[in-house]
């Protein structure tokens, strides 16, 4: 059986997409960053939630600021990436419930009223969304290149505030010289899938 997606795409948004561990000088415009989350915002949450929050790193002091607290071996990468952001899943998202999931306006409180619930509900659906967003970025030719080795908490006090809690960076841009790690090896289907 084949799949409904065209080969050239399959491969550019999954069989060929790689991290990119170096980049080009060309900039990622703020109208190719819109494009992609215009994409990607119809992804499919629970209950239509929408609690990924992306914060674009774009001035040099900024840049300088977010380097610090990426790991030894992310440093370079985060440094010379043309656009970096920072996914964060923003805890307070049911404020927008009754716009979202306007069947069920109640939701905002009688599902995500007590602010544990929303922590966990945020987390893994703004992890959704940030998948969503990195096949978005591919989408768009460019090169997504996801890290979480990186200080969260120092990131959480610097970029953001206690609503927010940042999942990963991502950066973002055209692969440049010898950008490619060797592909590392993956599981197999039938090491994974399980009929009972």
């Amino acid at each position: 059986m084949s799949l409904a997606l065209d080969p050239a795409a399959q491969d550019l948004l999954f069989r060929e997409a790689r991290t990119a561990n170096t980049f080009t000088d060309e900039p990622v415009t703020d109208e190719q960053v819109r494009a992609i989350y215009d994409l990607v915002k119809y992804g499919p949450t629970s209950m239509n939630q929408s609690p990924l929050h992306i914060t674009l790193v774009r001035s040099p002091e900024a840049r300088e600021r977010l380097v610090r607290h990426m790991a030894e071996g992310n440093r370079t990468k985060t440094a010379s990436a043309p656009l970096v952001a920072i996914l964060s899943a923003d805890n307070e998202f049911h404020e927008e419930m009754p716009h979202l999931f306007p069947h069920f306006p109640q939701a905002k409180d009688a599902v995500f009223g007590e602010r544990p619930v929303r922590e966990g509900s945020a987390a893994l659906n703004a992890t959704l969304q940030a998948a969503y967003f990195i096949i978005g970025v591919r989408a768009a030719g460019l090169a997504a290149g996801p890290m979480t080795g990186l200080d969260l908490e120092g990131v959480r006090k610097e970029f953001l505030d206690d609503d927010h809690t940042p999942l990963m960076v991502v950066n973002i841009g055209r692969p440049g010289p010898d950008a490619w790690f060797p592909r590392s090896p993956r599981l197999e289907y039938e090491q994974v899938v399980t009929t009972v």
